[in-house]
């Protein structure tokens, strides 16, 4: 969670943060971290409660009518222009995940290009484009688009070639490849132009989480992105926190917890299987999926068949905490509006009007050392963005 000597986000430097509020969201001590962490280690060892994965495979009919839901949904999305997504009770939200993308991507494309002048990257669940501009930025020169549904493919391939017509006939854009793959049933190796093309950086962006459902599609998901890694080359990606989601889910009165933008739903408590341990996600306007746990000592293990190394692993906050110290970041989060503005200007507004959404805003703002205008997000939106995490693994010599 947000330490607590981190307050504000002023317009240079600082941000309200709705965890200096006890009462706003769960406080995360020890033991509560303890139980959840070793609940899921009691299964994973093999104590009372947890069934062998070996005894749990679901039938191969059952695994795709999850992958056809997850391609259904992403399918049936509609691609809607900036006034619209502005519009969005999540917007901040969003603004701010694609603020952390940003930052890690930037931060390990600088890293590979220490070592190679010509980078190419593999996004991994690439939706319907969304980072294209990010790759563009980083300066890489090849990039390879896979994901499940078809109709993000396309609309991915249209982004691109509208940045390509786009661009001064002076601009160096990258070239790319579009694929129409589950990534989590079938090899891309067997799909590629050139079969013998290598990787300096894989990006998987909120989505190795679907692969989850068994263990043959985890290890398919992870050969995908770490087989064709050169060495020193990087996976990076974000998915969601399985022991924030388990902690959340034991500390609520039934099989659920949410707020006013998200929700998350589980069958049973007190079973949490390694593979196929389904919730159902919904978030405001973008998903409404099952997803799957993801242990990630497990997730670790797995990645050392593909001789990757665990770099680091970060919660959002952590990750922002660190990283929006530098300035270079401050100003970036600043005009991707990654925060929202209290309180608001007279042409303004709050994107909630839900009683309780900004007092942790409001008394950060009441103390008259505190320059104003503060940066911040609702309480949904915080407890929303904070089940997630950050991790970067790098192949080994």
């Amino acid at each position: 969670m947000m330490a607590q000597n981190s307050r504000l986000f002023e317009a240079d430097s600082k941000y309200a943060d709705p965890k200096d509020d006890k009462d706003s969201i769960r406080s995360l001590d020890g033991s509560q971290t303890s139980s959840s962490s070793s609940s899921l280690k009691r299964r994973r060892d093999g104590d009372e409660g947890y069934e062998d994965h070996s005894h749990r495979k679901k039938l191969v009919t059952e695994e795709s009518l999850h992958s056809e839901k997850v391609a259904t949904h992403y399918n049936k999305l509609q691609e809607c222009g900036l006034a619209e997504r502005n519009k969005s009770r999540i917007v901040h939200m969003r603004n701010f995940n694609n603020w952390l993308k940003s930052v890690l991507i930037g931060e390990f494309l600088d890293k590979v290009r220490h070592r190679r002048r010509d980078i190419t990257v593999l996004d991994l669940g690439c939706g319907k484009g969304g980072d294209l501009l990010k790759w563009k930025k980083g300066r890489i020169d090849k990039l390879v688009c896979a994901d499940i549904a078809a109709v993000s493919i396309e609309q991915c391939q249209q982004r691109y070639n509208d940045i390509r017509r786009r661009g001064h006939p002076n601009d160096r854009t990258y070239s790319a490849e579009f694929i129409t793959a589950d990534c989590s049933r079938e090899l891309l190796s067997e799909k590629l132009r050139d079969p013998e093309m290598q990787f300096d950086l894989c990006s998987c962006q909120f989505v190795c989480h679907y692969s989850f459902e068994s263990e043959e599609q985890a290890d398919t998901m992870l050969r995908n992105a770490c087989e064709r890694l050169r060495p020193g080359g990087f996976f990076i990606g974000t998915t969601p926190d399985a022991y924030e989601l388990v902690k959340r889910l034991e500390e609520s009165d039934s099989n659920s917890f949410g707020n006013e933008v998200f929700s998350v739903t589980f069958q049973k408590k007190g079973e949490y299987p390694l593979f196929g341990c389904q919730y159902d996600f919904n978030l405001e306007g973008v998903v409404n999926v099952p997803e799957f746990l993801v242990y990630f000592p497990l997730f670790e293990e797995m990645a050392k068949k593909y001789n990757m190394r665990l770099v680091y692993k970060k919660t959002f906050n952590e990750f922002f905490e660190e990283k929006v110290k530098d300035e270079k970041n401050k100003v970036l989060m600043q005009w991707m509006q990654g925060l929202e503005q209290y309180p608001p200007d007279e042409r303004g507004r709050l994107a909630s009007d839900s009683p309780g959404e900004y007092d942790h805003a409001k008394r950060v703002a009441a103390d008259p050392a505190v320059r104003h205008p503060l940066g911040t997000l609702s309480k949904s939106e915080w407890e929303a963005t904070s089940i997630y995490l950050v991790y970067v693994f790098e192949k080994m010599l």
